[in-house]
């Protein structure tokens, strides 16, 4: 399986548009030491020419150059087989009505995650007026084989899992399964992705479910839980906005650094969090923990 990380910053990008945090000077100011990132997207692929996206970004079309294969054949090129959205949220949705002249898309998501799309923030139906939708709704804890539109199987099995997170405030109704992670595993090598973008908590079962991944891409959004209220830019904790902070006796590094995974990164890193610095204290701490900071168009193979 071919992963690439085609954005790892969380919504807004980095540098945000409109922030002038630390973080965010130093990357206007000196890219080399803090790379600019698009939102957090990641393509997979079983062939090396058909992809599935992990999320679909409002940055996808920037992204999709980052996607490799044969020379076009037609007119029209879409190597975009699918898309899985984690939850409902528009960083990781409106994507997907970017990407309505590929005439079809398939859409796999959990029922809450469909429910959101269809009826609250109708990106569903919106894309359905320019292109036909195929929705396939996951099963929580179900494996579930990825086919190309021709109806084959890509070997790919992904199994979605409840994570801890709040749904999308616009969001009607809170159903089980609006925030998931997933595992993608390929049936014909064995290699395992985890992918889990946005992550409140992190208990022993899903450090066992994640030690199964041989590359991890875990939620970097905040390094301390009190970061945006110290800068002033929110008056909530990285806990109360269902993100567990990567620094702490308890946050995500101390607890991820044990696990034996092949290859363990960051995603989904906000503009405020100072390990997108290069050289900052805090990349430091990430790298000597065995872990990296993960950075737009990053490749794997597993």
């Amino acid at each position: 399986m071919d992963v690439i990380l085609l954005g790892t910053a969380a919504g807004g990008g980095f540098p945000q548009w409109n922030c002038w945090c630390p973080s965010c000077r130093v990357a206007r100011a000196e890219p080399a030491r803090a790379h600019p990132r698009t939102q957090s997207s990641v393509a997979i692929s079983a062939d090396g020419a058909r992809w599935f996206l992990l999320n679909a970004s409002p940055d996808v079309r920037e992204q999709l150059l980052r996607l490799e294969g044969p020379p076009a054949g037609a007119v029209r090129h879409v190597p975009v087989e699918g898309i899985v959205p984690t939850d409902a949220e528009l960083d990781h949705t409106m994507g997907i009505a970017l990407l309505r002249e590929g005439r079809l898309l398939q859409l796999y998501a959990t029922r809450a995650v469909l429910e959101v799309l269809n009826h609250d923030s109708r990106i569903v139906p919106v894309t359905f007026a320019f292109a036909r939708v195929a929705q396939h709704e996951l099963a929580l804890e179900a494996p579930r084989m990825l086919q190309y539109h021709d109806g084959t199987d890509t070997g790919l099995v992904l199994t979605p899992f409840v994570v801890a997170g709040d749904p999308p405030r616009f969001a009607r109704r809170d159903l089980p399964g609006h925030t998931v992670g997933v595992l993608v595993e390929d049936r014909r090598t064995g290699g395992v992705l985890a992918f889990v973008p946005g992550c409140g908590a992190l208990d022993g079962a899903l450090l066992d479910r994640l030690a199964r991944a041989d590359l991890l891409l875990f939620d970097g959004t905040f390094w301390t839980d009190e970061e945006m209220i110290a800068l002033g830019l929110s008056e909530r904790t990285a806990r109360q906005m269902d993100h567990l902070p990567v620094s702490g006796a308890d946050g995500s590094l101390e607890r991820l650094r044990r696990l034996p995974c092949r290859e363990k990164l960051y995603t989904h890193i906000n503009n405020s969090n100072p390990m997108l610095i290069e050289d900052s204290p805090e990349r430091g701490a990430v790298l000597a923990a065995g872990m990296r900071v993960g950075d737009d168009g990053m490749r794997f193979r597993i």
